[in-house]
């Protein structure tokens, strides 16, 4: 009987690393560079096992006394389909590998002869099934890392708000996340609201000077459109033609682009390693990689001043749901709001982080520097993957006083510039001053009022 109890602890654990080595064989190698088009799986490799997974241990209040109070959480739409751009694009692409014969094929061209184009125009950025999955997960995590505040009391009590942005994308995350929550509770009896409020989930769209300055302006980007032109990106898109046997002078960098854009929506999508991926091997997909980062950098990062300033509405209106919570608790009140999920963009996301000072190297991205930012802090692959999220947690400490934590995609940051021995935890009152001129110069109607010729930028 021993031996017919281990025979069959043995044939499961092939089994279980049989399954195992399915899903990894699954995941391209250069899945870890697919910028905001990744998994979020990749940022937490955890979960590819157990995707409901958390550490509580990660948090590390400074004191059994602490206790969570409050949580805000602004969070990125779950995987969604490419836009109608970005269809058209492969559909080009795919046209060209089709059309475009030579003497000597190569086994790849012949392997993507036989791939079904399936992406169309009217997907355009539509929640996909596993973006739903995305948001209903991480409402389930987020509930296990905080018990005590998001928990079926409190949402049957009104003391959980959801704010969203106007796109269906984000729309439809928003009641997935909700439905994270009834499902896992069982509630049936009651359904719940939410906002939509673009003027603070897409501040970028009303933000003049951002959109007449940037958004809209060419020369904003000028570093991208060299790096586009440069060596590195030649020698990707002469690779790329190399491998379908075809002339290079067909493969633009939109095309580039579109390959790449094929293997991470594949994988995104439908969770296969799509042949598109061949053409890539690590180091044309850290060049892909860096002109995307490139592109945030300039586009919505620290490029340009007024692309973090045009998210001062959004941070005014964090700190005073922060600023609330503290005194309704320092009055010994129930806290009103005792969570807040706010669900946007990537474009929503990364304006905020950059205004609070996170992820910032000590030099600018730039289309010469490629080489030397290979260990660069500002990663959107890391950063922003599907459902990405920045997680602000206050906890009342006792004596300590009151603590925030900031987390990006469940993992603690420490606020730049704070010297705390509790960094990834300071004092709230610490992190309102080191913010203190943002707190009260960062007017978003004054920052967004178009100052100057846009050609001038």
């Amino acid at each position: 009987m021993m031996f017919f109890h281990f025979y069959c602890f043995i044939i499961f654990c092939c089994v279980h690393c049989h399954v195992a080595l399915k899903d990894e064989e699954s995941i391209p190698p250069i899945a870890m560079y697919f910028n905001t088009k990744g998994r979020y799986e990749e940022v937490n490799p955890y979960l590819r096992q157990d995707i409901l997974a958390v550490n509580r241990s990660s948090l590390q209040p400074p004191s059994s006394q602490c206790r969570e109070i409050h949580l805000t959480a602004i969070i990125r739409h779950g995987t969604r389909y490419p836009t109608a751009k970005t269809v058209r694009d492969m559909q080009q692409l795919h046209n060209i590998v089709l059309n475009n014969f030579t003497e000597e094929q190569s086994w790849l061209r012949e392997t993507l002869t036989q791939w079904t184009m399936w992406y169309t125009e009217d997907m355009d950025g539509r929640l996909v099934q596993k973006g739903v999955e995305d948001l209903k997960h991480l409402a389930v995590r987020l509930s296990k890392l905080f018990p005590t505040i998001i928990s079926e009391e409190k949402l049957r009590g009104g003391l959980i708000k959801f704010i969203t942005s106007s796109k269906h994308r984000c729309v439809n995350s928003t009641l997935s996340f909700k439905a994270g929550l009834t499902e896992m509770w069982a509630i049936t009896d009651v359904e719940f609201g939410h906002e939509v409020n673009d003027a603070l989930m897409r501040f970028f769209d009303h933000c003049t000077r951002f959109v007449q300055e940037v958004d809209k302006n060419s020369s904003a980007v000028i570093e991208v459109d060299r790096f586009k032109q440069g060596l590195e990106m030649m020698r990707v898109q002469k690779k790329i033609a190399e491998h379908l046997g075809i002339s290079s002078s067909l493969i633009t960098y939109d095309l580039a682009e579109a390959a790449f854009l094929l293997c991470t929506y594949e994988l995104a999508v439908k969770a296969v390693n799509s042949p598109w991926c061949l053409l890539f091997d690590e180091d044309n997909a850290k060049v892909m990689e860096y002109a995307s980062d490139l592109r945030e950098f300039w586009k919505r990062g620290y490029g340009h001043d007024i692309n973090s300033k045009s998210s001062c509405i959004l941070f005014h209106d964090l700190f005073s749901r922060l600023d609330k919570a503290v005194s309704e608790n320092t009055l010994h009140q129930q806290v009103t709001e005792v969570v807040s999920v706010q669900i946007g963009h990537a474009d929503t996301l990364l304006p905020l982080l950059t205004l609070l000072g996170f992820f910032k190297d000590a030099v600018p991205l730039t289309s010469a520097n490629y080489a030397s930012q290979a260990q660069r802090s500002f990663r959107t692959s890391r950063m922003l993957p599907y459902a990405a999220n920045f997680l602000l947690v206050l906890y009342d400490c006792g004596e300590e006083g009151i603590r925030l934590q900031p987390l990006l995609n469940e993992k603690p940051l420490t606020f730049p510039g704070l010297t705390d021995q509790q960094a990834s935890m300071p004092l709230y009152e610490d992190v309102r001053k080191h913010y203190r001129f943002l707190l009260s110069g960062c007017d978003f109607e004054a920052e967004c009022q178009l100052l100057r010729n846009p050609a001038e930028v």
